[in-house]
């Protein structure tokens, strides 16, 4: 269904007195205050898991690993999902999957449920690019700049409340860790989240995807539409990667195997990209992700998730580092690193908020542009200044604004550059691409800051000097690579929707 016939039957659903924008983006709020909270919560009291599950610190590791695993995996076939059977449907699904999994958080007996249980909790990846998809989609019928403006309007409303429950989770866990036992302090998250859950699906407005069939013919139609090969293929492509790099984590850079796997993950995307250019509705459309309007943004937010995703475990560990033991770090306890980490996603609050004002400036193009050279500036700082706490604020300030302003526009931008049937799976590759990005850094780091090449560490505990200074130059080089990619991104919004009709009509060579 190209999206393009139909008039004002095909849009009149998609905003109308039934639902307007101010009431969905209202309901979607409180599906990122749920995501800002699991998020956040957690990350002050991940030693204090750890006690509580009987494990080392060095085990948490884990968490992050099978998470990151996880959130590449669902986010593709999830997101392609939504645009075949309805955005609520899969927001619904994935949520209540979600809900289950912090539930079994809260009351795991041992390290391995746990371990299962916040693998799955790494659902919730879906839910902004979800989100973004539903408020692009229902605002149709405004005209396609109106449609760009308040899609990006939406999303920094979205990314803002994000940002700020993150700080909320934070702070809320930090209080409470040394007043209550640890299941009731892990109970409440899985509270937020099956709130949130009875929420979506009582107050959002269903709207129908591209399979608008009768029920009884459905199934039939969703397994025709539904491209499992690419399903199976991209799945076994991820998961030799990541698989690799997690052995690169346990084994260190130095044994064969974890290159091997990395190797074959790579090879098994040949006859993946060869059976996605073959079918009419793939898992993974590559025809879209290959033009000139939609590749620069979904580079960038790979190169984006490095830093994102990869950097914030060694900017905990830095700040916990004694400089009287190491000759580093700001010698601060769990508390004040709560409080680094506020003013730190204050600064993404200021930036996604902000992103409707930048791109009024600069154009949208080049809000996107400076929001990744801000990124690249605020690590690129941490190179020559980082032995007080007044420069990491700084520092951490500048790349906040940048990193909040990117994470409410990448989807935003990659909506806008998608066919209208495509927007599930444009938003979603945005987070996938930036997930697959932050894994690749986070074992890249491991290594960076493990003295002896593994994940063991040097006896004193005490990662070189040298490892932080290649996490900061990694962050700062992607992020300028980043900006880069995206001045060869279409200027005007007129090119992005002659890249939109080429992608529709299937002319698209590359």
């Amino acid at each position: 269904m190209s999206g393009t016939t139909g008039g004002a039957t095909r849009t009149s659903p998609y905003l109308g007195p039934a639902q307007g924008l101010a009431a969905i983006v209202g309901l979607l709020v409180a599906v990122e205050v749920a995501s800002g909270v699991l998020q956040g919560y957690y990350t002050p009291i991940f030693s204090d898991i750890a006690d509580h599950l009987g494990i080392q610190d060095a085990d948490v590791n884990w968490f992050e690993a099978a998470q990151l695993i996880v959130s590449a995996l669902c986010v593709p076939p999830l997101a392609r999902l939504g645009d075949l059977v309805g955005h609520k449907k899969v927001l619904l699904l994935s949520t209540a999957v979600t809900a289950v999994a912090s539930w079994g958080v809260a009351l795991a007996p041992s390290f391995t449920t746990f371990l299962v249980a916040w693998a799955l909790q790494g659902a919730y990846v879906v839910w902004l690019p979800l989100e973004v998809a539903i408020i692009h989609r229902r605002t149709a019928a405004a005209g396609p700049a109106r449609q760009r403006l308040l899609t990006r309007r939406s999303a920094a409303v979205l990314v803002g409340a994000l940002e700020l429950s993150v700080i909320i989770g934070a702070l809320t866990s930090g209080a409470l860790v040394e007043a209550t036992s640890m299941s009731f302090l892990l109970a409440l998250p899985a509270v937020v989240v099956t709130v949130v859950l009875v929420v979506v699906w009582v107050g959002l407005q269903d709207v129908p995807g591209q399979l608008a069939t009768p029920t009884a013919s459905r199934r039939d139609s969703l397994l025709g539409a539904f491209d499992l090969r690419g399903l199976g293929l991209v799945t076994l492509a991820l998961g030799l990667v990541m698989g690799g790099l997690i052995a690169v984590r346990l084994m260190g850079p130095a044994s064969a195997l974890p290159w091997l796997l990395v190797a074959a993950g790579l090879v098994v995307l040949v006859p993946f990209v060869r059976l996605e250019r073959s079918l009419e509705e793939p898992m993974v459309d590559v025809r879209v992700l290959a033009h000139r309007a939609q590749w620069p943004v979904q580079l960038t937010a790979f190169l984006f998730g490095m830093s994102v995703l990869g950097a914030q475990i060694p900017l905990s560990t830095f700040a916990r580092t004694d400089p009287d033991v190491a000759g580093y770090g700001l010698g601060a306890d769990a508390a004040f690193v709560s409080t680094l980490v506020g003013v730190y996603v204050v600064f993404l609050a200021i930036g996604a908020f902000t992103l409707p004002l930048s791109a009024r400036l600069l154009g949208a193009r080049g809000a996107l542009v400076a929001s990744a050279l801000l990124v690249a500036l605020g690590y690129g700082l941490f190179l020559p200044f980082h032995d007080t706490t007044q420069q990491t604020l700084l520092n951490m300030a500048v790349a906040g604004l940048g990193s909040g302003a990117l994470v409410a526009a990448l989807p935003a931008a990659a909506a806008a550059a998608a066919p209208p049937h495509r927007t599930g799976f444009a938003t979603g590759m945005t987070n996938a691409t930036k997930t697959v990005g932050g894994a690749i850094a986070s074992s890249v780091f491991a290594i960076a800051l493990a003295a002896t090449g593994s994940l063991e560490g040097p006896d004193e505990g005490v990662a070189p000097m040298s490892g932080y200074l290649t996490v900061w130059a990694v962050c700062a080089a992607a992020a300028l690579v980043a900006a880069l990619c995206l001045l060869l991104a279409p200027r005007v919004p007129e090119e992005v929707e002659a890249a939109q009709g080429a992608t529709r009509s299937g002319t698209l060579a590359t």
